[in-house]
């Protein structure tokens, strides 16, 4: 079986599974109204430790161009609607998920 990423905006939650085998969950926060986290099925296309500014430690691009998985310089927004759209972890927690997930993961994302 293959990992992929399940995210629920509705329960501001990250899961990471093999197969359907539940590995691992982590809080998140999601797009705000404004801007809204978008729902379907992604992957991961990059990685980039340290990105700098509101990125946290480390970004993982999706297959949708301007979105991804980020750390955050801004703890305190986790489980809450904040972002521009992407998908925010604790830094600590996006350098744990990328230890576990390779470029072409699955993400699907739903309500």
């Amino acid at each position: 079986m293959a990992k992929w990423i399940n995210v629920s905006t509705s329960k501001h939650q990250l899961t990471l599974f093999d197969g359907n085998k539940r590995i691992k969950a982590y809080p998140v926060a999601i797009g705000k109204i404004l801007s809204p986290t978008p729902s379907g099925t992604y992957t991961i296309i990059n990685k980039q430790p340290n990105p700098g500014g509101p990125f946290g430690v480390l970004w993982m691009g999706l297959s949708r161009p301007h979105y991804g998985i980020h750390g955050t310089n801004n703890p305190s927004s986790i489980g809450k609607n904040v972002s521009h759209g992407c998908i925010r972890m604790f830094n600590h927690d996006v350098l744990d998920l990328s230890s576990r997930v390779a470029i072409g993961t699955p993400v699907v994302i739903h309500k």
